[in-house]
Parts: C-alpha cells; sequence; structure tokens
C-alpha cells in the first residue's frame, strides 16, 4: 500500500482527490487482485490511478467549452473574467461587506450594487442568490395570499423542471390566467383584476417562441393599467441583457433599461446570463417597492454572499463603456471576427494534420435567445467512433466539452479563449494518435 500511494502519478493528483481517497480506491483495486490470478505491481498502480482519475472526474474542475454555445447552462453558465475573479478574491479576505467606513458603524450589504445599478441600468436594484429567487422575493413581498395575473402563454416551465404556476403557489399567491397560449389582450387583463390582486406578472419565454397568429399588448400599456388601478407590475426578463445585442450581429433581446423605460414597477434578471456575472438574482426599480423586498425577512434566506457580490460588483463596472465591455468573456466571444476565428483555426490545422477547418454556428444559450446563432469556426475531426474521442476529450486534463455533428468531433473555437489553444492542441496530439487506425 505504501508503494502505491507514494508513486509519482498518484502523488501528483492527490492534492486534488485526496490521501484517503486514493487509499480507499487503491484498497478495491487490491480486495479484487486477490480474487484473480496474480497480478503485476504496475498494472494494479495503473488501476487505482484510474479510479483516482474517476474521483477526480466527480469533483468541480475547469473545462475547455468547445461547444459553441456561449452561456451553456450545465458548464457554468458565462465564464467570469479575469480582473472580476480577482475582485471577488479581494472581497474573500476582511471587507466591508456591512460596514461604512466612513461613519465607521454598520452599513447595507445592498448600497454599492444599488449605486452601480442606477448607473447602468437607470434604476436602483437589490440582489439575491439567483433569479428563480428574485421572482419568489417579490411574490411573497406583494402577493403572498393574493392574486398574480399571468398570461397563459407566459406559464413558462424553466431548467430542471420548475414551473412558474408551481413556484406561485409555493409563495402563497393564487395564480389568476389570462388570455389563450397565442393570444392575450389588455382587456383580458382589466377583466382579471379584483381587490384580490396583489400584482401583474410578465415572464420571459425561456427556450420557446410562439409565432404567427399572436397578439399581446405591449409592456408601457399593461405598466399604465397598473398604475391607473394601483397594482404593481412586474417582469422576470430571464436573462438580463444591459445592452443591444443587434451590435453584435445577434438578433435584439428586450433590455433592462427598455423594460425600465417602459414604465414597469420592477424587473427581474440573472446576473449569470447575458449579464456575463456569477449567479445572481436581480430586481431593479421604483425605490418605494426595492425598500419594501429589503424590509421582507425572506431576504436574509436569499441573500448574496461577498465573494458573488465583489464578482458582480466588477461585471457591473464593466458596463460603464463599450471598451470595458469587452472584458466580459462573453462580450469578447461575441465581438472575436471571422477572420480572427480563421487564423486560429488554421494554427490548428497545422499543429493537427488531421483537424480540418469547418464553418459552424454558435449559440447564446442559457435559455436567452433560443433561437439565435452567430456565424463561427471550427475545426472537425473524422474518425469512426466520435462518440469515444469526445469521452477521451471530456476525461483528460484540461478536459474538453466538444460536440459530434454528422459524425466528426467538432470543436467550435469561438467558445474556446485563444489562451487555450496550446493546451487543447497538445490534448489533441495526445489522444489522436490512439485513432489513428479509425479515422
Amino acid at each position: 500500500m505504501h508503494r502505491i500511494l507514494d508513486d509519482p502519478r498518484l502523488r501528483a493528483i492527490e492534492a486534488e482527490v485526496g490521501r484517503e481517497r486514493i487509499k480507499r480506491a487503491a484498497q478495491d483495486v487490491l480486495g479484487r487482485v486477490r480474487l484473480s490470478e496474480t497480478v503485476e505491481f504496475e498494472a494494479i498502480v495503473a488501476a487505482v490511478v484510474e479510479a483516482a482519475r474517476e474521483l477526480r472526474l466527480g469533483s468541480l474542475r475547469p473545462v475547455v467549452n468547445a461547444t459553441g454555445i456561449l452561456i451553456h447552462t450545465n458548464l457554468g453558465r458565462a465564464p467570469l473574467g479575469r480582473d472580476v475573479l480577482d475582485s471577488a478574491a479581494e472581497a474573500g479576505g476582511y471587507c466591508n461587506l456591512e460596514f461604512d467606513l466612513a461613519a465607521g458603524e454598520r452599513g447595507s450589504r445592498y448600497a454599492a450594487l444599488d449605486a452601480l445599478l442606477a448607473e447602468v441600468t437607470g434604476a436602483g436594484g437589490l440582489v439575491v442568490n439567483n433569479c428563480a429567487a428574485a421572482v419568489l422575493l417579490v411574490l411573497d413581498t406583494f402577493a403572498r395570499g393574493r392574486e398574480v395575473v399571468v398570461a397563459r402563454g407566459e406559464l413558462v416551465e424553466i431548467g430542471g423542471g420548475f414551473r412558474l404556476p408551481e413556484v406561485l403557489e409555493r409563495s402563497g399567491a393564487r395564480l389568476v390566467e389570462v388570455g389563450t397560449t397565442n393570444r392575450v389582450y389588455l382587456a383580458d387583463y382589466e377583466r382579471a383584476l379584483s381587490p384580490r390582486t396583489g400584482l401583474i406578472l410578465r415572464t420571459h419565454p425561456s427556450n420557446y417562441r410562439i409565432e404567427g397568429f399572436v397578439a399581446a399588448p405591449d409592456a408601457a400599456a399593461l405598466a399604465q393599467l397598473g398604475k391607473r388601478v394601483g397594482v404593481p407590475v412586474v417582469e422576470d426578463l430571464g436573462s438580463g441583457a444591459l445592452v443591444d445585442l443587434a451590435e453584435y450581429g445577434v438578433p435584439h433581446e428586450r433590455t433592462v433599461g427598455e423594460a425600465l423605460a417602459d414604465g414597469l414597477d420592477l424587473v427581474t434578471f440573472s446576473g449569470d446570463k447575458l449579464l456575463g456575472g456569477p449567479q445572481a438574482g436581480i430586481i431593479g426599480g421604483r425605490p418605494q417597492l426595492l425598500a419594501r423586498l429589503q424590509n421582507n425577512p425572506l431576504l436574509r434566506a436569499l441573500r448574496l454572499d461577498k465573494l458573488s457580490l465583489g464578482a458582480l460588483a466588477a461585471t457591473l463596472g464593466c458596463y460603464r463603456n463599450a471598451t470595458a465591455r469587452e472584458r466580459i468573456p462573453i462580450y469578447r466571444m461575441l465581438s472575436a471576427t471571422l477572420a480572427e476565428l480563421r487564423a486560429r483555426a488554421h494554427a490548428y490545422a497545422a499543429a493537427v494534420s488531421c483537424a480540418e477547418i469547418v464553418e459552424t454556428r454558435g449559440y447564446i444559450g442559457g435559455g436567452a435567445l433560443p433561437q439565435a446563432s452567430i456565424a463561427s469556426l471550427g475545426v472537425a475531426i473524422q474518425t469512426s467512433d466520435p462518440g469515444a474521442l469526445c469521452a477521451r476529450l471530456r476525461c483528460g486534463e484540461p478536459a474538453i466539452v466538444a460536440r459530434i455533428e454528422r459524425d466528426r468531433v467538432v470543436l467550435d473555437l469561438r467558445t474556446i479563449a485563444p489562451s487555450q489553444d496550446d493546451r487543447v492542441v497538445a490534448r489533441l496530439a495526445q489522444e489522436l494518435p490512439s485513432f489513428s487506425d479509425k479515422r
């Protein structure tokens, strides 16, 4: 056992997996060996190394996203930039999280972000740990025991099987559906209002679109109705674009600023999708309503930690001008030109003899703009067993997540950072010889 644990290959991954877990893996391997014929020591160590690698795969670890999906839900959504990570690291020590340095007394953890949100969106805001929590806090504050009016075509189900009607029920609110799946009118909302109405809710059509014979009142008209009857109108924007994505050749997505300009009382949106920051739920809107949200005891259970607050503040700071915005990885990916991607693709093809340059389509992902794509370039590798090659790439170092397209393994360069190119090429050079007889 000591010889196994002291093997350099196991020592190399001990910090990630832990000595005790490696020891248990070795005991399992030795237990199987005792029941079989004599096995060489080298084979035993190789089996323990393989078992330890499988343990490492179960831990959170970085991957190279070669799928072409910019906001990949399963790969952690929006990647954070280096300066944003540095800000989070600085906040990880002692910081003025809830301390007013000027006054020398307790302060608010939300004050700095409220000012930043006002600067980049036009309205102050409150942050919680994700967008679902933001919606829950709004419902609990304004509609517990009351009615919430929602268009029938907006009763969405999001990832993981969570459905808006169930969220409403859990919040203590009563759902009032209006309109049909494809058509709803302002008059439908008016007829649904009663003394029991707590709020009117608009929701983002996450991951689907209804097209053709459709109708819906615009947000400004709905906001005017709410003001006339004294009922707050709230919109869940989902992904929360702060800028017009048409600048990057992507179809326009309704922005936070546009929603607020329509006169909506509150908007909720995510921090880790189109905003490009850490996981967070952001609520922006009227100061009086934000104050009521801050006084809800539920806020303590939903509040954001200091690391995420530091990362979110740094991300929002990048929106002060277009140049700074390029420090956010998803906008750096969107702004990459085809000429830049082609130059990188040629470097891949020159280093990996069997790599073929291919035109691809990248996707925004993450529930935002579900049908929107952007022209991209990648490299394709032909093999009779693309699934096996993808598995090998996923399980090595670095872990590379690619896609299979027309029986080829395709690595889309739009979502691979240029700084990762050398390591990806090295992995391909390492793995491809074992597939040479399958091409």
